[in-house]
């Protein structure tokens, strides 16, 4: 069923989900909700310096939570959790963007390598999982539910935000494992990066 991207916000249900972990953990997907600037912060704030490396689409503190929240709006960008139950209060441990279109510079890279991006039908991904949950499965179960949504909400493509660093072999092997082919190459601050891309 064809999910308008515009009624997510009022509609969280209709693209929310959960799964088991291994260890036999169940973890809720959801998108982020006005509400939840505190949770978002801590995971935030609590992300490792390694993890943060390879992630940079924005700042990780709690001024960047809470306006986030104050401006939700998912019909352009779903910012989809990954959370948990812990007695009772929820631990946010995944947190994927998904930019329902694509952003100017990797636009840019894109024209230069002679593949069309399409606002309308590409999407672009940034997704991160908290330290203590990296190597669980939690990221493969995410992007499962990525891609049976993704094309539910119009998008028949899926690139990296800002590509994915070469010094990261781990994240190149998942994105290939989920269908990601590597289709350019570019320097940026000094760092070697791959352009990837995935049809949905």
């Amino acid at each position: 069923m064809r999910i308008d991207p515009s009624t997510i916000d009022a509609q969280p249900d209709l693209v929310s989900s959960s799964a088991m972990l291994a260890s036999g953990q169940r973890v809720y997907f959801r998108p982020l909700r006005a509400d939840q600037a505190a949770a978002l912060g801590a995971y935030f704030t609590g992300l490792s310096q390694a993890t943060r490396w390879v992630y940079g689409p924005h700042p990780f503190d709690q001024e960047t939570a809470d306006g986030f929240c104050a401006a939700l709006d998912s019909a352009h960008t779903l910012r989809m959790l990954a959370w948990v139950d812990e007695e009772g209060v929820e631990r946010i441990v995944g947190y994927f963007v998904v930019e329902l279109g694509v952003r100017d510079g990797d636009r840019r890279r894109y024209d230069a390598l002679g593949l069309a991006l399409h606002d309308e039908t590409d999407c672009t991904l940034a997704p991160s999982v908290a330290d203590a949950y990296q190597s669980q499965g939690l990221g493969s179960l995410m992007m499962q539910h990525l891609l049976g949504l993704l094309p539910r909400l119009g998008r028949q493509r899926m690139l990296l935000w800002g590509g994915v660093r070469v010094d990261n072999p781990r994240a190149v092997h998942f994105y290939t494992k989920f269908g990601f082919r590597r289709v350019g190459d570019f320097e940026a601050g000094g760092t070697n990066n791959y352009d990837m891309i995935a049809d949905l």
